[in-house]
């Protein structure tokens, strides 16, 4: 067997110039002992990202998995935050560990909005794919899906006085829904537009909706008493048939009857933003409202109470009566009286500019009355403003602006420093240079739109190609512009350094390749010191925009990509023409040739990369490389092995001897623009339109590529397998409340590892009834059969209870979809164990759940089975009687610790369970109050 070829793979390090991505939401957040409105979460692609808006500085990161973050939602406790991602999952962190412990599956696209209860103990989240769905926090499973809307759900609010769900969406309708029936009983359509968000205000007895006009609607609710009824009177009930179908058709503009509540328009508060509402968002007291559009202003209302609101009234009431006095002495007129409008109970605080349009925002009110507000916005920067309540005519503060960590644009070149250790990054405002290791901005320099970058040998000066088609020569020690050079006519479009490292050539849309030398000439501002500048020596015209130029590293040939989708060879030294490659069907974006000049690689907009010979332009072989353009192409020092990147969000490694994928690098979510190969082949550099930066790094594990095409053959059948069709449960209409669960490939996994457990456990029960059989033959003891080798793995646990450890391995929120696709053979089996599990006491709560949701989903098929009825008949008996004794383990203890917390108080005269943190906010708070009196005293 021949020697193979060993390949070391790489695998991701980092993801960072990213602050904020666009998909997701901004929302306040509190650490373990932080103050208030200082920090902020944010989504950063898969990641999500706690900021310390007073220091700038990244505190935590949620490490996520592979799909982008979507929605962010902090608990009402502050110790947890739940993050909806693009698949329709959904992951509950810890803040204090940044461990994520729960984690729930059953939409099947992106969550679009996330809210907690008032106790923190449910979870509803609503999606793209129009449904909404309750979870159980404390259970970790689903409890149960609501359908009815037809487009995505935009907002979701609870009315926790009724235990109502109020959901908005899309498709204009607002529906409110009663938790207890799962139902929807009342669907508002006052709106001709998608309603984009919507709030509770006056102690939920208002609902304001936001839509895609300027307007944003008021609506009053109005709780009906039971028994008392609403609306038009019922119809009778003996019709003809002719009669009923002409009533059904008189009656459709007629209003349904109200049930539980009625909600009529109370008015509309008017916005200056003519486009629609993107966020509409309170503060969790609802005394502050703030709302914005597609622009780059926040509008900030405040509601009054009903105090405030009176004693307004009274003061327009006394007014009205003092003019109606002044004009009575003229001539007798009636009682004046003053109409209470909607914009005397709202009304507008102030307006802020933010410096760029508006992604989202959030709002916190803090004691001293005092609004923050953090805005995410759409060009990677997170700003924080405060807002005095108190002053008559208000204004927004800027606080912190969070913009050091990330380009405000897209990156559109990238380069490793000679010594492996500075990164250069170059976008349409700004250069920055990191440290690799340790991943912080060392330099950050304003320049033009950069479209091509390289470190000048020495790694102190840095030189940009712009799309203006000028040179720009920057100094690192000082972050300086030293020059800017006009070099074309038209986009500056590629760069190279000569191998020589004595000048740099370039190619640009004016159709030409010009040659510049590095000299040092005499500083005019200091007098003394030399600065590095560009001598133009010589100009290669040509017939077509020139895409790429590229040096051999011998310096003998030249590579140019033309717009007319050839690659022309040249001459260095004569710049007489050599070859023309040509096969392409749209023009070659990308080239690179490898370190012994042998071979050359071309990348095009046609997603097909070719290996081509420079001996004698031949080429090698053609390979359908990505699913979109093919942006980048560059060799791994001294090897044949090279990197591509491409719009479909991929970065691919080949080999260019053997013609082989070797491996895929998946984590960006939008188009790859460029990446940089680092001068020992250790790190790799990309850059994306999801505005990260990620590095990647070469380990010392070796790919098999046969694994590895078998590992992505198994992947595709496993994603297919967990989308087909969803199990159905036997006898269950579709209605508006389906079950939670999603199929999934865990589901899946989980219900083939339950019926194996199972089909152990029979396995063992006939070797111990064959033992016994023979025992029996013999007439004496035998040696025990020896034990299944996993039994023996679990500790010499008998297979039984091997089943139930199999079931408690399973995650809470998969368990019903995993029962759900067993065979009933199983179930019988499942069944006479559950029995077992019950007598004995072991995990009641869990197998009293899998009991009731079996049954519930085979109960034909039960009650025809004559050999399960003693089974069943055993476990109505034993369950009762074992939830009744833990139902009284749990009311004695709970009224036992009521006890001992009413000694406790009564003893120590304090609350014992109270919430401390109020109080020592107030203490602070005196404590600063006499240092300042102290000081001014002084």
């Amino acid at each position: 067997m021949g020697l193979t070829k060993q390949y070391l793979r790489y695998v991701a390090s980092a993801v960072f110039g990213v602050i904020g991505s666009q998909k997701a939401n901004i929302a306040f957040v509190t650490l373990r002992g932080g103050e208030k409105g200082r920090y902020v979460a944010v989504g950063a692609c898969e990641h999500v990202f706690i900021w310390d808006v007073r220091k700038a500085e990244k505190v935590l990161i949620l490490e996520g998995k592979k799909h982008e973050v979507t929605y962010l939602c902090p608990s009402p406790d502050g110790v947890h935050i739940a993050v909806g991602y693009e698949d329709g999952g959904v992951r509950i962190f810890n803040l204090h560990n940044g461990e994520s412990n729960i984690s729930f599956s059953g939409h099947k696209s992106a969550v679009s909005v996330i809210r907690y209860d008032a106790l923190g103990a449910r979870l509803v989240t609503g999606s793209r794919d129009t449904d909404v769905i309750v979870w159980d926090i404390i259970n970790e499973c689903g409890l149960y899906r609501l359908k009815g809307h037809k487009d995505a759900i935009t907002q979701i609010l609870f009315l926790e006085s009724k235990n109502l769900l109020i959901t908005s969406s899309k498709d204009s309708f607002v529906k409110w829904w009663d938790l207890d029936t799962q139902h929807c009983f009342k669907t508002m359509v006052g709106h001709r537009t998608e309603v984009w968000g919507m709030v509770l205000l006056n102690q939920e007895s208002r609902l304001l909706t936001g839509s895609a006009d300027s307007e944003l609607r008021a609506w009053d609710i109005q709780y009906i008493e039971e028994g008392k009824e609403v609306g038009e009177p019922q119809e009778k009930k003996v019709r003809t048939l002719l009669e009923n179908e002409e009533e059904d058709e008189e009656g459709l503009d007629e209003e349904p009857e109200e049930r539980i509540l009625s909600c009529k328009k109370a008015g509309s508060v008017l916005r200056e933003a003519r486009d629609r509402v993107v966020s509409l968002v309170t503060e969790p007291k609802a005394k502050v409202l703030a709302c914005h559009g597609l622009d780059a202003t926040l509008e900030v209302f405040t509601v009054l109470s009903e105090k405030e609101v009176q004693k307004k009234m009274d003061r327009k009431l006394k007014k009205a009566k003092k003019k109606a006095k002044s004009q009575e002495e003229e001539e007798d007129g009636p009682e004046p009286v003053v109409e209470r409008k909607l914009s005397d109970e709202i009304q507008k605080l102030a307006n802020i500019k933010a410096s760029s349009k508006i992604r989202s925002m959030d709002c916190l009110l803090v004691p001293n009355g005092e609004i923050k507000l953090a805005l995410l916005l759409q060009n990677n920067t997170v700003e924080t403003y405060t807002l005095k309540t108190t002053e008559k005519n208000p204004t927004g503060t800027k606080t912190s602006r969070l913009t050091l960590g990330g380009h405000r644009t897209d990156v559109r070149t990238l380069a490793f420093s000679s010594d492996n250790i500075a990164i250069l990054s170059a976008s349409g405002e700004t250069v920055k240079v990191w440290n690799r290791s340790t991943l912080q901005v060392i330099r950050t320099m304003g320049c033009e739109y950069a479209l091509c970058s390289l470190f000048v040998p020495g790694d102190r000066q840095i030189i940009l190609g712009t799309k203006s088609g000028k040179i720009q020569i920057f100094d690192l020690a000082s972050g300086s512009l030293l020059e800017t050079t006009d070099a074309h006519d038209g986009a500056l479009w590629s760069m190279c350094l000569s191998p020589d490292q004595r000048g740099i050539v370039t190619g640009g849309a004016d159709k030409t390749v010009k040659f510049w030398d590095f000299e040092l000439i005499k500083d005019q501002d200091s007098g003394k010191s030399k600065r590095l500048t560009v001598k133009h020596t010589r100009t290669l015209q040509l017939d077509e925009d020139v895409l790429c130029v590229r040096y051999s590293p011998d310096q003998r040939l030249l590579a140019v990509s033309l717009l007319d989708c050839t690659v022309k060879i040249f001459y260095t030294d004569t710049l007489k023409f050599f070859l023309s490659l040509y096969g392409h069907k749209l023009p070659v974006l990308c080239l690179d040739i490898s370190h012994d000049s042998a071979l050359i690689g071309t990348g095009s907009a046609d997603r097909n990369v070719k290996i081509w010979g420079l001996d004698f332009g031949d080429c090698h072989r053609s390979m359908f490389a990505h699913d979109d353009s093919v942006m980048f192409l560059q060799f791994v020092p001294k090897t044949h092995l090279f990197f591509t990147a491409g719009k479909d969000r991929k970065i691919k490694q080949w080999d260019a001897d053997k013609f082989e994928h070797i491996q895929t690098l998946e984590g960006h979510h939008r188009e790859v623009w460029c990446l940089a190969i680092s001068p020992n082949g250790d790190h790799i550099v990309s850059s994306s339109h999801d505005k990260s930066l990620r590095l990647w790094e070469r380990t010392r594990e070796p790919i098999i590529l046969e694994e590895e095409k078998e590992m992505e053959r198994e992947a595709e059948f496993e994603e297919s397998l967990a989308k087909g069709d969803e199990p159905v449960v036997p006898g269950e209409t579709k209605g508006e409340a389906e079950p939670a669960g999603k199929k999934t490939i865990e589901t899946v996994k989980a219900a083939e590892q339950i019926m194996e457990a199972v089909e152990l456990y029979r396995e063992e029960s006939e070797k111990l009834e064959e033992h016994s059989a023979a025992c029996k033959a013999a007439g004496k003891e035998l040696p025990p059969p020896k034990m299944n080798p996993i039994l023996v793995a679990f500790g010499n646990i008998s297979p039984s209870r091997y089943v139930l450890e199999v079931i408690k391995k399973v995650r809470s929120s998969e368990l019903e979809v995993s029962l759900l696709v067993l065979p009933f053979p199983y179930v019988s089996d499942l069944l006479k164990l559950f029995n077992g599990y019950v007598q004995q006491g072991l995990e009641v709560e869990l197998v009293c759940r899998c009991l009731f949701f079996l049954l519930r989903v085979h109960f034909g098929q039960i009650t025809s089975n004559q050999m399960l009825l003693s089974v069943i008949d055993e476990l109505r008996t034993n369950t009762i009687a074992k939830v009744r004794e833990i139902r009284d383990v749990l009311g004695f203890n709970s009224a036992g610790l009521q006890f001992l917390q009413r000694e406790i108080e009564s003893k120590e005269d304090v609350m014992f369970f109270a919430d401390a943190t109020d109080r020592f906010e107030e203490k602070k708070r005196k404590r600063k109050k006499r240092e300042r009196a102290v000081l001014t005293i002084t």
